[in-house]
């Protein structure tokens, strides 16, 4: 009965569902294909040679990484990373959808709006550029400084400063498209909650803390999983535009490590231990989120 429906739901929209052929097709080849590969985190790979690895050396790269202080130094930034841009981003675009929400005069909503998502459409060199220019030794902040009589500070060799120049240019950039799905959610809260809720003399904050957020909390508790799914994967492209040898103590994290181990280096196995290690670590976020979020606010991915 099952497969009968089934087909006849194919049968009956086979347009709608052709639709989802090339998305498809395009995480089957780039997505699920490439994990063949994470076989040469077991076995001795060099280039040129078999594409799967020449002799098996079952655990001998993860127990390379494990000896690695290099690595754990780099697997702290990452953690360090992650979690600062967990903490300091997640909840920035809600609190501009509440905003953004409360304005009255649309004109200056839609301005406002246009102002905040400008910067996701530049490209991450562009933005890393725009760093550059403020920052470095002759650049705005310092010229402000030269000003004021304060000496110079040259953020982009300092390893404490990288860290906020990171997250302050990745709030900069994401924080205004982000509130796009918040502010959508928005928009199917049934009116007359708002209503019931002011006849029950509940000012703005209250409507806004009984009505609003309970409202977009499916919404948040969504994007936070998928957030936390990527924890690890902290943004390579910009911390390899960004930082340097200086920095590395405290700017270089799993990914920039393994583009130097793997690609720079030609490390190829060691790069795919490394990897796939790192992506267990965020299945294991994935699904303790998951799991924690249906026990505790009763919604989840799955």
């Amino acid at each position: 009965m099952a497969a009968r429906t089934w087909r006849q739901a194919i049968r009956r929209d086979w347009q709608l569902y052709s639709l989802a052929i090339l998305p498809l097709l395009f995480f089957v080849i780039f997505r699920y294909l490439p994990m063949v590969g994470n076989v040469i985190a077991f076995r001795r790979y060099q280039p040129g040679g078999d594409i799967f690895g020449e002799r098996w050396v079952g655990l001998h790269y993860f127990q390379m990484f494990w000896d690695d202080p290099t690595f754990w130094q780099v697997f702290t930034n990452t953690l360090i990373l992650g979690a600062l841009t967990l903490v300091v981003l997640f909840p920035l675009p809600v609190v501009l959808a509440l905003l953004l929400n409360e304005v009255r005069t649309g004109a200056l909503k839609r301005l406002v709006q246009t102002i905040s998502y400008l910067p996701h459409f530049l490209s991450i060199v562009v933005v890393a550029g725009i760093v550059f220019q403020v920052l470095s030794v002759d650049g705005i902040v310092n010229q402000g400084l030269k000003a004021l009589g304060e000496e110079t500070v040259p953020f982009l060799q300092q390893p404490g400063w990288f860290r906020t120049i990171y997250v302050t240019s990745e709030a900069w950039q994401t924080v205004g498209w982000g509130t796009i799905l918040y502010l959508a959610a928005l928009t199917t809260i049934d009116p007359d909650l708002y209503e019931a809720a002011r006849i029950d003399g509940a000012n703005r904050w209250r409507q806004t803390w009984h009505v609003t957020l309970p409202g977009i909390r499916p919404t948040m508790v969504t994007l936070l999983i998928l957030n936390i799914g990527t924890f690890m994967a902290v943004g390579f492209e910009k911390i390899l535009l960004l930082y340097n040898p200086l920095t590395y103590p405290t700017a270089d994290v799993v990914s920039t490590y393994l583009y130097r181990v793997g690609v720079v280096s030609g490390s190829f196995s060691y790069a795919a231990a490394i990897g796939l290690f790192e992506s267990v670590i965020g299945l294991i976020l994935v699904l303790s989120a998951n799991t924690i979020s249906r026990r505790t606010v009763g919604t989840s991915l799955w």
